[in-house]
């Protein structure tokens, strides 16, 4: 069977996230994105493992609420403030690991995503010894990620690098970059939402689509190891140039730099403000390979921003949560059932049938990969312009920890 997953979000018990995400609303906003399958976040926060255990056990470590199946994950911060991802079996390797890192955390039950004072490999050590999953968070952002502080994923993982199984691609990096890094050929590339709300245009903006037999933890470590049958067969995730670190940039001012003028100036620009190396960058100063290498298990990547955005953008509006985008969105969704089947699998011809033409020509242009992007860079999102238009118009996309208003959506 084919479905669709989402394997990083957030709950509401994790800092600048929507009060909405709780299990009944994100069992009530997956199916309408055509996601089967999300990854519950937070998972070490009692408060939502007790929410989590409201949940139907579909089998040890798979739960189900009004029908879309969770399994258990967290995102961790650890020494350096790398964030990494881990994907648990069951409730009790949760409540072993978490009984483990409870001297190492001084939030552990006041944030969903808790700081430890601890390395990847101690970190890799322990997700062995309880059979989790683990493989580093957004691996490229100059703030939070491995490739921000370590050269490596020995660097980062030490002895037990070889352990690691996944890296979480990130908004501002694809298949195309990451593969530029040898090490990472062994690795299942993971696209996934990082989302604090479960509005349509953050849940699910970037996903995962296997083939398994079930949708369940287990057939989801299968894929993510690459054994049997059960594989990973697309990526699904925005532009990178669209991502707010993929050039180097001001963070004040959000000036563009070269790599050579940002080392010649030593990362400071005109306006006095330090320049962020940015995503593309810092992958280009690792990558062993000039020519496009990717192995033989590596699927296609698939550039998309949400429908919702998409919309915007067609009908010349600023603001992807208006009355009238929603209502555009939700006719297509009434009509073809998820957001998912209306950029990816729908014949274009149908979708003419039932919108306007200029949206229709928006998500075909899309498909095609033929807009064109104005970078991001220095915590600036890119902007979007469709092959037609005359100006770009910039559609916010803005950091959720700073955007709070669009959490109540």
């Amino acid at each position: 069977m084919i479905i669709n997953a989402d394997l990083h979000i957030h709950s509401r018990f994790s800092g600048a996230t929507s009060e909405k995400m709780n299990i009944e609303s994100l069992s009530l906003k997956a199916p309408l994105k055509g996601i089967q399958l999300l990854a519950t976040g937070d998972c070490l926060h009692s408060g939502w493992i007790r929410e989590i255990k409201q949940c139907s056990v579909v089998e040890e470590g798979t739960f189900e609420f009004n029908g879309p199946r969770f399994i258990l994950s967290t995102e961790i911060e650890g020494l350096r403030r790398v964030h990494h991802l881990m994907y648990f079996p069951s409730f009790s390797t949760v409540e072993d690991f978490k009984e483990r890192i409870k001297p190492k955390s001084k939030n552990l039950e006041s944030d969903g995503r808790p700081n430890v004072d601890m390395n990847g490999e101690e970190l890799a050590e322990l997700a062995r010894d309880v059979d989790a999953l683990i493989g580093p968070a957004h691996a490229f952002t100059p703030w939070t990620a491995m490739y921000a502080y370590y050269d490596s994923l020995k660097e980062c993982y030490g002895d037990l690098a070889d352990y690691v199984s996944f890296v979480e691609l990130g908004l501002s990096a694809d298949t195309d970059f990451a593969d530029k890094i040898q090490e990472l050929h062994r690795l299942t590339f993971l696209t996934n939402s990082d989302c604090h709300s479960p509005h349509p245009v953050r849940l699910a903006r970037e996903f995962n689509r296997f083939e398994v037999n079930d949708a369940t933890f287990d057939e989801i470590k299968k894929a993510i190891l690459r054994t049997g049958e059960n594989k990973l067969i697309l990526n699904v995730g925005l532009p990178p140039q669209e991502g707010k670190y993929h050039e180097s940039a001001c963070s004040s001012c959000y000036t563009h730099y070269t790599l050579e003028e940002a080392q010649r100036r030593r990362w400071k620009c005109r306006c006095g403000k330090r320049i962020k190396k940015g995503v593309k960058d810092r992958i280009n100063e690792r990558a062993n390979f000039k020519e496009l290498q990717h192995p033989d298990h590596r699927p296609l990547y698939v550039h998309l921003i949400p429908l919702a955005e998409i919309i915007t953008k067609a009908v010349g509006q600023h603001n992807p949560f208006t009355q009238s985008v929603t209502k555009r969105w939700n006719e297509l969704i009434s009509v073809f059932g998820s957001e998912i089947n209306v950029l990816l699998d729908v014949n274009i011809d149908d979708i003419a049938r039932v919108t306007a033409p200029a949206i229709t020509e928006a998500i075909q242009a899309f498909r095609e990969n033929k807009v064109i992007i104005q970078p991001g860079g220095g915590g600036q999102y890119g902007t979007i312009k469709l092959p037609k238009e005359g100006e770009a118009i910039t559609v916010s996309l803005g950091p959720e920890d700073t955007q709070t208003s669009l959490l109540d959506y």
